[in-house]
């Protein structure tokens, strides 16, 4: 028999992956995770994502757009 506690221990123990698609800038472990994936700042991935919402592709776009091209 399925009871709610066991239902609630259950999905407090289970990890859920995050999803990649979207940068979740309210959540800091998230905001760790990019900023270091763009080797970015807080500020800069702020601003990207003001910018052009919160895809990761988007996001990713946006900061190649704005690196300047090495020549």
């Amino acid at each position: 028999m399925h009871t709610m506690e066991n239902f609630v221990r259950r999905s407090l123990t289970k990890r859920v992956m995050p999803d990649r698609s979207k940068i979740t800038v309210t959540s800091e472990i998230e905001v760790k995770y990019w900023i270091k994936h763009f080797g970015i700042t807080r500020e800069e991935l702020q601003r990207a994502v003001e910018r052009v919402g919160n895809s990761a592709a988007s996001v990713r776009k946006e900061l190649r757009n704005l690196t300047p091209d090495p020549q």
